[in-house]
């Protein structure tokens, strides 16, 4: 069973960003994935965690995930055999 669960911080009001990221993840996902669970939390936190590992950790990184390297990591987790398509592409220099 393939789950996601993505904790943010009421105080901080980072519903909708977990809420558009959840929805990210969602279409990407959709025939992969079994559970994706959105838990309230507070004190800043924003993590993302694929099948009980963290992938994404704000405090950890400073930053938040642009959604292209959370799709990727969550890929990894759940079904690293998927190609994402132009996710996967490296930008050309």
């Amino acid at each position: 069973m393939n789950r996601v669960e993505i904790r943010y911080c009421t105080q901080c009001r980072w519903l909708l960003r977990a809420a558009w990221m959840a929805q990210e993840l969602l279409s990407t996902f959709e025939q992969e994935l079994d559970e994706l669970v959105m838990q309230p939390d507070t004190g800043g936190i924003f993590e993302v965690r694929a099948n009980g590992a963290l992938v994404w950790s704000r405090k950890q990184q400073g930053r938040f995930p642009e959604i292209t390297e959370l799709k990727q990591l969550v890929r990894d987790q759940i079904a690293p055999e998927r190609d994402l398509g132009h996710v996967d592409r490296k930008p050309q220099t």
